[in-house]
């Protein structure tokens, strides 16, 4: 089963996006190669729903950030192999000698640069297989959760054509018959056993890059359990984008799995409902969270509604923009599927009155589905009031400290509903009623 987020909640988490500064991607993007970028990108754009696949991957990584390896291939070698192994024929061992004879003398005669290009393809090939053998010993000794890939890949480097190839001396001068003998062993031959080859480069590549930045960022690993228990437990939980960012702790399971949330203007509401999603991203594709610990169920999906907008071109207003968003979360939580639903200041685009029932009934709507987890953010504090009757919803807000009449904020989540209500003071601070009323 597939992981759902749709491009709204995609763009309010910004997990993908190579070139976009800020993004998660951009964070742990330190792969060498064309083709470990290329596997970052399928892992990003893929969340495993499956706890213990989930798991697995994070195993991976912990071990690879334990052992401390460091990336052992040339980037360009690796970018020369792929290119030759990716561009087989399949040639006849007869047609292969024929057609680099043919190179060599084309060389010879004219400025046709087919036969050195082959070459150095060639040697990058060989010296990339020496060090992934190298680093292959090196992993069946340390006794890795990828044993049993390590082993299958050292079962294709024990073959004897193979071996025949890591035995040579690259700096040494290789015959025309070697290289047609070398070309048809490694592009059509072996050619499979050779992709898979740069398929564990590529998987090396991601491994080392994502547990460097764990390490240097100080992540933790999430641990994935059953959907079923339908609990989130994070400790210190921050954003990973944001330097020196406050971490919070949340615990969610059956029985309390709706969060409300209140809290000033520039408090960390929008902030921490962030984190929390982004966390939860993260933890599904296995990597590294940016949090002391956390353990979460399963997740079939992630639904935000944090930076709603409205929608010229289809004639939305910004109120019923929010109206569709909720429906379509409505629609998405009738499935009966397990998902991680976030709501930031409900129904904001219209008057106080709508907007205290609007968020109230949409709030005891959610409430009820049980398999779900939930958490909804509101100025308006006296929707808290009305929900305490409800078992299974627990009160945080984010609070303000007045220094003087200057508001300063902690981001330091604290138990109950918020009183403060220092809009009209911040107003004032700006000068904005003396500005008015100067004209």
């Amino acid at each position: 089963m597939s992981f759902k987020i749709d491009r709204q909640s995609t763009g309010e988490l910004n997990p993908p996006g190579k070139f976009r500064q800020g993004s998660l991607y951009y964070l742990f993007n330190r792969v060498k190669t064309r083709i470990g970028e290329k596997l970052m990108d399928e892992m990003f754009s893929h969340p495993l729903t499956d706890a213990a696949a989930i798991n697995q991957r994070v195993a991976v990584f912990r071990f690879f950030g334990e052992e401390g390896f460091s990336f052992p291939f040339e980037a360009d070698q690796v970018a020369l192999m792929r290119e030759y192994i990716d561009s087989t024929s399949g040639k006849s061992q007869l047609a292969t000698t024929v057609d680099t004879f043919t190179q060599k003398l084309l060389a010879a005669l004219t400025k046709d640069g087919r036969y050195k290009n082959t070459l150095l393809q060639l040697q990058a090939t060989i010296v990339t297989l020496q060090k992934c053998f190298g680093l292959l010993e090196l992993l069946k000794r340390g006794n890795s959760p990828i044993q049993q890939r390590v082993e299958a890949l050292l079962s294709i480097m024990h073959h004897k054509d193979i071996r025949k190839v890591l035995d040579s001396d690259i700096y040494k001068s290789m015959s025309t018959q070697t290289v047609s003998e070398y070309d048809f062993l490694l592009r059509t031959q072996h050619n499979d056993a050779m992709k898979d080859v740069l398929a564990f480069i590529a998987e090396t590549d991601v491994y080392i890059a994502v547990s460097q930045v764990a390490l240097e960022r100080n992540f933790c690993y999430a641990r994935a359990v059953n959907k079923e228990e339908n609990s989130f437990h994070a400790r210190a939980l921050r954003h990973p984008c944001i330097a020196k960012a406050v971490g919070n702790d949340i615990n969610m399971k059956e029985g309390s799995n709706v969060l409300f949330l209140t809290g000033a203007n520039m408090a960390g509401k929008s902030t921490w409902m962030k984190s929390i999603g982004i966390g939860m991203y993260m933890a599904h594709i296995g990597f590294p969270v940016a949090a002391a610990e956390m353990t979460f169920s399963v997740r079939e999906g992630i639904f935000s509604s944090i930076n709603v907008a409205d929608n010229i071109a289809m004639g939305y207003s910004h109120f019923y923009a929010e109206v569709v968003r909720v429906r379509d979360a409505a629609l998405a939580a009738a499935t009966g599927e397990h998902l991680l639903l976030m709501f930031d200041e409900l129904f904001k685009g219209t008057n106080v009155k709508d907007a205290f029932d609007g968020t109230l009934a949409v709030t005891q709507g959610f409430a009820e589905y049980n398999n779900c987890l939930f958490i909804v953010s509101t100025h308006i504090i006296e929707v808290g009031e009305a929900l305490k009757s409800l078992p299974n919803v627990q009160f945080r807000f984010m609070p303000t400290v007045l220094e003087g009449n200057v508001p300063r904020y902690t981001y330091t989540l604290r138990e109950g509903i918020t009183e403060d209500r220092q809009g009209m003071m911040i107003i004032e601070n700006e000068g904005i009623i003396d500005l008015i009323n100067k004209r």
